[in-house]
Parts: C-alpha cells; structure tokens; sequence
C-alpha cells in the first residue's frame, strides 16, 4: 500500500509537493531501485536466518518509513523540504519490501503439503497486490481535492494499517518452520546461497523463466504507476483510474487462486504460465488501444480486469516453477532472482516509456481531461498531462517478445517433484524390506 499511494492521484500529489510528473513516478521508481541491492540481502536473510527475521525486519522498516512519511505534511515544514522527506519514507518502505515478497515460496516449502504449496503460494503471493488493490481503491476516494490538502488524512490511514502489519508480524509470527516437516524435500538441506547462484547461472530453463517473468512483472509495474497518467488525459478521473487500478487486482486474485488450485492438483506449470501469458498480453494490447479513446469507461474496466486476471494467474506458479527447476537450491534463491529480474526490467521500462511520452495535442487539450479534476490546466499547475500512444505502442512491442519467448522456449524439468517421488520410492522400499525382514 505505501508503495503505490501516490499512483492514483499523481497529477493531485505534483500540485501538493511542488514537484513535476517524473518526481511523483520516482515515489513508486524508488521500491523497484531498493529491490535490486536489497532483494540479495533477502534472500541471504530469508535462506540463513529463516522466515520470521526476515519477516520481522520487512514490518518494522515499513511501518518506520510509512510513519516518517507523515512528517512531509506537517505544518512548518518548509516546502522544499516536503519531498525529501517523503522521499525517504518512500525510501525505507521500499528497503523493506524484498524481505517479506520473497517468503512465499520459502512459506508454501517449509509449511505445507505437496499438493498444497501453489495454493498457498498464491494467498501470501497476493497480500501484495490486495494492498496495491486497497490503495487504489482508498486513496482516490479520500483524496478528492485539487490541491491535496486531503493527502494528509490518506497518509494517515496508510500509516495506520502498515502499523498494525508491524504489531501482527512482532506478536504473530513465532516461529521460522513447524514442528513437522509436511514433505520430503522440506527435510532436506537447501543449497547455501552461493553454491545456490552458481547452480542458478547454469539453468537454461531458468532463465527463461526469469526473464519471461521478469518482464511480465515489469509490464504490470508499469501499469501501476502509470495508470493514472495515462487516463486522465483522455478525460477519465483520478476515481476511474483507481478503479480500473482495482479491478485489474480483484480480477487477478480471481484468476491466481483458480491457477493455483488447478496447478496443485494437476502440476502443470507450463501450461498455465503460457496460457496465462498469451491471454494478459492480449488483454493489455486491448487495454492500451481502447484507453487512448475517449468514452470508453466500460471497455477500459474490461480489458483492464482482464489483464489482471490471466496476469496474476501465472504470478505464483511462476515462483514455485522457479523452485521446481532449481531444486535443491533455496527457495528464497531462486524464486527471488525473479523478482529482482522484474525490479531491474521495471526500471529500464518505466524510464523509458516516462522519456517517450509526448506533450498532449492542442486538439485533446482543447477538448479537457481528467487530470486533478481539470485543475492541472490552470497557470500553475506542476502537472502536464501526457500523449501516451508511442509509450504504450513500445510496452506493448516488448510484452509481444516476452510472451513470444516463453511459448517457444520454455520446457522445464521438475527437478524437485522428481526428487521427492524417489525420496517416498526409497521409504516404500525400505518399510517393505523391514516387513519382510
């Protein structure tokens, strides 16, 4: 949720903090920049120290930076100072993000059955888009005013429910592992994190992976914090776009939980991650064309929902099929270098899409958009609203290759569902050779 406050109202936070669109987009920017060096560190942390420090260290940095970020908006601040401040918050919040996204799967391996792991893959796997979810939905409706002297409520409710994480996480999180070992390969010793990147470096099939993933997270990074900026001029509001930004994370729980159940009881992992690409890539080429028209409200929704849905579908089986090509190296290892392919592609992309977009026509301006409820074409506005056609054209090119590599390339080796059929073989054989002994 701290991540993505400022996305929905990007035009209203420029007029609040004094700054251009490119400072307001570095609010979002800077979780994928902290997400790259600190993203190692979480897999060393989640694979030496287990689940509950990394956890821990995750809430207590995010609710120091939500709560720091409050001070930006405090009478007496002086206004040049307003941004860095929020900045750092940002900044702290974004440090702490790798720690808790890249326990799912170390979760769903230490905690959980066989056939239960990408079902529960995808409950952790999606605390993280509900709370993109909760802040599209949240921020737009409290912030409604064109300068933003509302922001500082929202802040405030922000702060209030990245605390609570904190005093759940602190008080509810007792222990790394159970008692019990749910299956074989849990009992077994991972790679440590070294010997675990060379492994890594020599897997064909995960890198493909890895980079196939890396760029659809990329995509949907994108989306997030540019959705706003690329509505708005068009004449769609601040509430529309934090809508879509909401049913794009509804539709997407939808269709990672029936992934998920599907693929724990069939084990089809490539099948679903390719079916599942194909269709969110043609469900955001749609969305891109019909949201450079005007009017076109339920057609948006539409396309938007849809890319959520087939998106977020291949999210979790993406990082337990990490697992399942890499195995015996550490689950925090291999599914998060994925998500560090995404941060360091989402960079790239969102730098490059933000340096394509194109002053708006005269025609559209003339016409009015959407942008802080058309506050942003008064005199002194810090926000210009932005022809996005070329950027989206570009997004859509690279999303197009993506999806082109995994149809053909991909074809993994289930290299832990293979070892813990021989470790339960080996048990069957040495019971049965008991009994007859």
């Amino acid at each position: 949720m701290v991540w993505i406050t400022f996305s929905p109202i990007a035009d209203v936070t420029a007029e609040k903090f004094k700054v251009d669109a490119f400072k307001v987009n570095v609010l979002s920017l800077v979780f994928l920049m902290c997400s790259v060096p600190f993203g190692f560190c979480a897999s060393w942390v989640l694979d030496t120290f287990g689940l509950r420090a990394s956890i821990l260290l995750s809430a207590w940095l995010n609710g120091i930076g939500a709560l720091l970020r409050n001070v930006s908006v405090f009478d007496g601040i002086d206004d040049s100072a307003r941004y860095p401040i929020l900045l750092l918050g940002q900044t702290l919040a974004a440090c702490a993000q790798p720690f808790v996204m890249f326990a799912p799967t170390k979760l769903a391996a230490l905690w959980f059955a066989g056939n239960q792991r990408a079902t529960a893959n995808m409950l952790a796997s999606m605390a993280n888009p509900l709370g993109i979810l909760s802040a599209n939905v949240i921020v737009p409706a409290m912030v409604t005013s064109c300068d933003g002297h509302d922001i500082p409520s929202a802040l405030w409710v922000m702060t209030g429910i990245s605390l609570t994480g904190t005093m759940l996480a602190t008080f509810g999180v007792c222990s790394s592992t159970p008692p019990t070992p749910p299956t074989a390969s849990a009992e077994e010793d991972s790679e440590k994190f070294i010997d675990g990147l060379k492994k890594i470096l020599k897997n064909k099939n995960y890198w493909v992976l890895n980079i196939t993933f890396g760029a659809g997270l990329a995509i949907f990074t994108s989306f997030t914090t540019f959705l706003d900026q690329i509505l708005c001029p068009k004449g769609y509001s601040n509430s529309f776009a934090g809508l879509c930004g909401a049913l794009m994370i509804a539709g997407g729980v939808l269709g990672a939980i029936v992934s998920g159940i599907y693929v724990d009881k069939s084990k089809k992992f490539a099948e679903v991650i390719k079916f599942s690409y194909a269709c969110a890539v043609m469900a955001g080429l749609a969305f891109t064309q019909v949201a450079r028209l005007r009017n076109q409200s339920v057609l948006a929704a539409t396309f938007i929902t849809l890319f959520g849905v087939f998106g977020f579908a291949m999210y979790p089986i993406s990082m337990e099929m990490s697992v399942e090509v890499t195995y015996p190296v550490a689950e925090a290892t291999s599914s998060g270098l994925l998500i560090v392919s995404g941060q360091i592609q989402g960079i790239i992309i969102i730098l490059v899409l933000q340096f394509l977009a194109q002053p708006l026509s005269p025609e559209d301006l003339a016409i009015g958009t959407g942008c802080s409820g058309g506050c942003s074409g008064n005199s002194t506005s810090q926000f210009t609203p932005q022809e996005w056609t070329v950027p989206n054209l570009v997004a859509n090119g690279y999303a197009v290759i993506a999806v082109c590599i995994v149809l053909l390339l991909l074809k993994p080796d289930y290299k832990r569902l293979k070892a813990e059929k021989k470790i339960l073989a080996e048990r069957i054989l040495n019971i049965s050779h008991d009994l007859r002994s």
